[in-house]
């Protein structure tokens, strides 16, 4: 199975979504960032489970021991800004990985449709790395297959992750479409898409709830 829902068995997660959506909480930017935080730190603990090891040994105070450790550090990328403090709670789990950053967003027209707008790519070679995507909010999938494809042109990923706090049914099935060999760790999964492309119930605009409207230009 190539999606998991990290809420699918009650646990914590549960909890956190729930204060994510909740308009009486969501005024609390640090607490949304922190759960937004956790599901990341969530998700990188159960991707470490699939990551390739090696043997090392090491010095104890008492005596030599042979342990495992992961065998290539990942590269864990998001999309700004809505993206960082899912991303951060993956670092946090991955403390020796590098990084990569795009800049995407929605341009939107008059009667709020929107393209796909990319300006900004940074990225570390990914050849033969395991690759995590951060997204916080999967809907339509468009503006994460751009990333993705421009992300790729760093090389081939051993593994391909994308974690995603909240996605729309048809953003997964697009991106399992798109790429069917990634694993997709998503927090929960609402089954509405609006006609504009915003995931309901969903939660609102995760950038700005984590750090402020921005101005639209």
């Amino acid at each position: 199975m190539n999606t998991i829902v990290l809420s699918k068995q009650f646990s914590l997660v549960n909890s956190w979504i729930n204060e994510l959506r909740n308009i009486d909480i969501q005024h609390d930017r640090m607490r949304f960032r922190r759960n937004m935080e956790r599901i990341g730190e969530i998700a990188a603990f159960e991707i470490s489970k699939g990551l390739e090891y090696k043997e090392v040994e090491i010095q104890t105070p008492l005596d030599k021991i042979k342990v495992q450790e992961i065998a290539v550090q990942p590269v864990i990328t998001t999309i700004l800004r809505a993206g960082v403090p899912l991303f951060e709670g993956i670092l946090s789990y991955f403390d020796r990985a590098d990084c990569g950053f795009v800049a995407a967003y929605r341009k939107h027209d008059a009667n709020d449709y929107f393209s796909i707008k990319q300006d900004y790519l940074t990225c570390p070679n990914i050849e033969g790395r395991p690759l995590i995507v951060a997204d916080p909010m999967l809907a339509t999938g468009a503006s994460l297959i751009e990333a993705i494809k421009d992300l790729l042109t760093n090389g081939t990923p051993t593994q391909l992750h994308i974690v995603v706090a909240i996605a729309s049914r048809q953003g997964v099935e697009t991106i399992e479409k798109a790429y069917p060999d990634a694993k997709i760790w998503v927090g929960a999964i609402d089954e509405g898409l609006t006609s504009k492309g915003y995931i309901t119930p969903g939660l609102g605009d995760a950038g700005d709830l984590s750090y402020g409207e921005k101005l639209q230009r």
